[in-house]
């Protein structure tokens, strides 16, 4: 992707960001890709001093242009970018930043801030509705309470009616496997992970931790084919 590696030590970092070209406001655009997947994650502005800290702590910084500060990305959610590669543009006016994403990059819960498909083949932006776009509604519907709203309503309710939905919907795919009728199942199902993600919402915990506490389990227990079930290495499945 570049045809030139600079120096991690002070005295590189101080020699290309130099050459870099910032904005009248001292400000450089910097896009947030995703350096396993190349998945484009965020966009954010830095100012030589949250590139400077951004280099010196190895995770990504920001200047934010509305509380005029500096911000480290998951400073208050743990949401942390680890810095793998920084790249500029040809112009030196546009850098790239590859990380190692913890959690989610946007604040609506979604691996990545680009979600919102504007124009073209819907196969171009990959795929369709997901649980982490369901997460985002109901985190929305949440902190909004629109009126009329069914989640915003159940919420408000408290907890405890929350997980009583989520017991009656077990309970119904429970009824609908034994009936052995498979439309059913996937509607009871769906009703069932509709109410579990409104108990993470309830938490603030986006659907990617319980996916990366699935895959720790399998990294851990190779051997056991895949088996993600509850607490399957320490109880020797």
């Amino acid at each position: 992707m570049t045809e030139q590696s600079e120096s991690r030590n002070g005295t590189g970092w101080k020699g290309w960001i130099d050459t870099l070209k910032f904005d009248a406001d001292g400000l450089i655009p910097a896009v947030i890709q995703d350096a396993e997947t190349d998945q484009v994650l965020m966009v954010g502005y830095m100012n030589r001093e949250s590139l400077e800290k951004t280099l010196c702590e190895g995770r990504t910084c920001f200047w934010s242009r509305s509380r005029k500060r500096l911000w480290t990305k998951g400073e208050t959610s743990g949401h942390y970018q680890a810095v793998q590669a920084v790249f500029c543009d040809c112009d030196r006016d546009c850098l790239l930043i590859q990380v190692d994403q913890t959690g989610e990059a946007c604040h609506l819960g979604r691996k990545s801030c680009f979600f919102t498909q504007l124009y073209g083949a819907s196969e171009a932006a990959g795929p369709g509705f997901s649980l982490d776009e369901l997460y985002g509604i109901v985190e929305d519907r949440k902190a909004r309470q629109p009126a009329g709203s069914y989640t915003a309503k159940l919420i408000s309710s408290g907890q405890d009616r929350v997980l009583k939905k989520v017991a009656e919907e077990a309970g119904e795919v429970m009824l609908a496997s034994k009936n052995n009728d498979r439309d059913e199942i996937i509607r009871e199902m769906a009703d069932l992970w509709f109410h579990s993600i409104v108990v993470l919402a309830y938490h603030d915990i986006p659907p990617q931790e319980i996916v990366e506490e699935l895959a720790g389990r399998h990294r851990t227990s190779p051997a056991r084919e895949a088996d993600s079930g509850p607490r399957a290495a320490s109880k020797g499945r």
